[in-house]
């Protein structure tokens, strides 16, 4: 019996000196929600690559001259800077087009404009945007147009974007009373009206190095109707420089008598990008 005593005393002493550790529960890591792609406003991307700079700067320039049975020469500038971060989209351009025919200035025309743009769901936005023509050779005077309304973009991505805005707005036109002559184009009056604009952009990255783009813009008021297009093809030589072959048109319903209700424009440029 004092050696099952001892035994038993023996095991009681060994179980005693294992010592359990007792559990620890891990921390639990909750990974961050990912962002919501859906709400930027930029064109969405598929790839894996590092996210482009939010700041986007073109420079264009093109110059054409002809001699021998006619003379002319002409010259066409670009400047466009574009801001994107998440909701947030702002951007401005300007655009210059001269042109002398036999050493004299035919035409002459300056287009700047300016938006800003928020998105308010994955597929809408808010817009507001000023656009301002002088002109020397247009069928109106100096044209300017406020607006702000709703943009809607059916399809944001890197292949194919198209978007659609509407909204009302103010629109200022004058006479242009610089250097002007018997046969330059203007109206006496001024208009001060409301209009209303409607907006289509799209573009469509047909290759690799071929993108197509198009811009058309209506504006409508009680004293006249304006529709603008911008067509584009831009083929890239490298990574930040360009081909690009642009045809511009403006149309105009109300115009004096015995002039073309249509101007038109078709330039060839190099375009860099930064």
């Amino acid at each position: 019996m004092a050696l099952a005593d001892d035994a038993r005393t023996d095991v009681d002493a060994i179980l005693d000196s294992i010592v359990v550790p007792e559990p620890t529960a891990e921390p639990i890591v909750v990974a961050p929600a990912p962002e919501d792609k859906d709400m930027d406003i930029a064109p969405s991307s598929t790839s894996d690559t590092e996210l482009p700079s939010p700041l986007k700067t073109e420079v264009e320039f093109g110059y054409q001259s002809h001699t021998g049975n006619s003379d002319s020469r002409s010259l066409n500038a670009r400047l466009n800077g574009e801001y994107t971060a998440g909701r947030h989209r702002t951007s401005g351009e300007w655009k210059y087009y001269n042109l002398y025919k036999d050493g004299e200035e035919d035409k002459r025309q300056s287009t700047y404009t300016a938006q800003s743009d928020y998105k308010l769901s994955p597929k809408t936005y808010l817009y507001g945007s000023f656009k301002g023509v002088d002109s020397r050779y247009s069928a109106y005077f100096k044209d300017y147009t406020v607006s702000s309304g709703l943009g809607y973009q059916f399809s944001n991505t890197e292949e194919f974007v198209l978007e659609v805005e509407v909204g009302p707005g103010f629109r200022y036109q004058e006479p242009n009373l610089d250097e002007i002559d018997d046969d330059d184009i203007i109206f006496p009056e001024i208009v001060e009206e409301a209009i209303f604009r409607g907006n289509v952009k799209t573009s469509w990255q047909v290759l690799p190095n071929l993108q197509l783009k198009a811009d058309i813009t209506l504006v409508s008021g009680h004293s006249n109707l304006n529709f603008d297009t911008d067509l584009e093809a831009i083929n890239n030589i490298t990574d930040n420089i360009a081909l690009k072959i642009a045809h511009s048109r403006q149309y105009h319903d109300k115009v004096p008598e015995g002039l073309s209700q249509e101007d038109s424009v078709m330039s060839i440029s190099l375009l860099f990008t930064f």
